[in-house]
């Protein structure tokens, strides 16, 4: 990773098994994580590979989602379905709540 940066978020994340794994880097000094999105970051394993990390924006903090100890080079094929199901999980929590505050909006009208 670059000098400077404190991981990569997430932007888009293919349902495709061989899909990409769009990223943008995330600068030392940027705020938390908004909810919902995904911070990535990844260093030379001790032996060989990579030891990977994400963590998840949630609504009061930001914790630790997954970790893949000494991944092979081809670590984002590796994290690509725990990525996609947490986003989707996310997006579908987010229509939940919307539906949920509209529904007790009109009981209280």
């Amino acid at each position: 990773m670059p000098t400077g940066v404190r991981g990569a978020l997430v932007q888009r994340v293919s349902a495709l098994p061989d899909g990409p794994l769009d990223v943008s880097w995330l600068p030392v000094n940027s705020p938390r994580l908004p909810l919902g999105r995904i911070r990535l970051h990844w260093e030379p394993a001790h032996l060989a590979g990579w030891d990977v990390t994400a963590h998840l924006g949630l609504a009061t903090a930001e914790v630790h989602l997954a970790s893949w100890p000494a991944a092979p080079d081809s670590w984002p094929r590796l994290v690509r379905p725990t990525l996609h199901e947490v986003l989707g999980l996310c997006a579908a929590l987010t229509v939940a709540t919307a539906a949920l505050d509209l529904s007790n909006r009109l009981a209280n009208a």
